[in-house]
């Protein structure tokens, strides 16, 4: 009887044991299949985030962020028609909005107009009670001039190239919590570029000459106007900045320069609304028989541009005025 208890009891024990083996073994298997899972789902995270590069400057971007408030302000007005654009975008809507002669959101019709955005009325901003005047970085020491003496918080933002815009999208939807909205937005535009390289591969940009009219005259464009950051953009050679070395974004024309660099193509932004229209244009064609030297001139390559894409900054109209621009390099 003694004998067959301690069979019994040592078998007890080897399948109590067996027993808290297959458990351990269960246990230690759920605990490798969970990290495994973890770790491809943290693989996943770091592919997606690898793949989305929005190619705005990390340190430009924190630098902007950290230049506005640490509270998020409620009421907002805004002096710049881009932001006031993108702030729409993001559904944030501001208590004021400029008056300008380029278009804001429909939507925001209703809204306060609070003036020009270089001359702001001061007594409209101060009766809105506004936590935050958000205007473009361009502009910053008239309105800063302008709001001297008055207890109000401002904050700037870079609004006059491709990049700008890109940029200051990025560190609104970051700052306000839009980031869904934001990188939907910003995913469009870095696939839109992507298509348009590839459909550069294997193909020779042309150069190109980009021309500003004004009331009496025209001028020619560097790559820090907002035209030609779109043509940087895009790989083309601007001769304003490859020939003619021009340093400020708008800059008188030499026509002598300007047939030894023998652009191309010629883009000419030119508006009634703005200065010169086409026809004035045309006749400065006309008048000058230089023009007429031009390869762009003899091969029908001068091309009129609308100024309410191409002269205005615009987050919404980016991906269209890169793909106009693109289809004039590949004719």
């Amino acid at each position: 009887m003694k004998k067959w208890l301690a069979v019994s009891t040592l078998t007890l024990s080897l399948a109590l044991v067996g027993c808290a083996e297959q458990e351990e073994k269960s246990a230690n298997k759920e605990i490798k299949e969970e990290a495994t899972t973890q770790q491809e789902t943290a693989d996943t995270a770091d592919v997606q985030k690898d793949a989305f590069q929005d190619g705005v400057d990390e340190e430009a971007f924190q630098k902007a962020l950290a230049s506005l408030p640490p509270t998020v302000p409620e009421k907002i007005v805004t002096t710049s028609v881009p932001l006031t654009e993108m702030l729409h975008l993001l559904g944030i809507t501001p208590v004021g909005v400029p008056t300008s002669t380029n278009p804001i959101p429909a939507d925001f019709d209703s809204i306060t107009k609070i003036g020009s955005p270089m001359s702001p009325d001061l007594e409209v901003i101060s009766s809105l009670q506004t936590d935050l005047i958000l205007g473009a970085s361009s502009l910053q020491s008239s309105l800063d001039q302008a709001l001297q003496g008055m207890d109000l918080p401002t904050a700037y933002l870079p609004t006059d190239s491709y990049d700008d815009l890109k940029l200051s999208f990025k560190v609104l939807g970051s700052y306000f919590g839009k980031e869904e909205k934001m990188n939907e937005i910003l995913q469009n535009l870095v696939a839109k570029e992507k298509e348009l390289e590839e459909k550069a591969q294997g193909k020779e940009l042309p150069s190109v000459m980009l021309v500003i009219g004004t009331s009496d005259s025209f001028m020619v464009m560097n790559d820090k106007s907002y035209l030609g950051s779109l043509v940087e953009r895009l790989g083309a050679d601007n001769i304003a900045k490859s020939v003619l070395k021009a340093e400020s974004t708008y800059s008188p024309m030499n026509l002598e320069d300007i047939v030894v660099a023998d652009p191309d193509i010629v883009f000419v932004l030119a508006s009634g609304d703005h200065g010169a229209n086409e026809d004035k244009f045309k006749q400065e064609i006309e008048k000058n028989s230089a023009w007429q030297q031009l390869s762009a001139y003899k091969n029908d390559k001068i091309y009129m541009l609308d100024y309410s894409t191409f002269g205005v900054t615009s987050i919404t109209n980016a991906e269209t005025a890169l793909t106009t621009i693109a289809d004039y390099f590949y004719k």
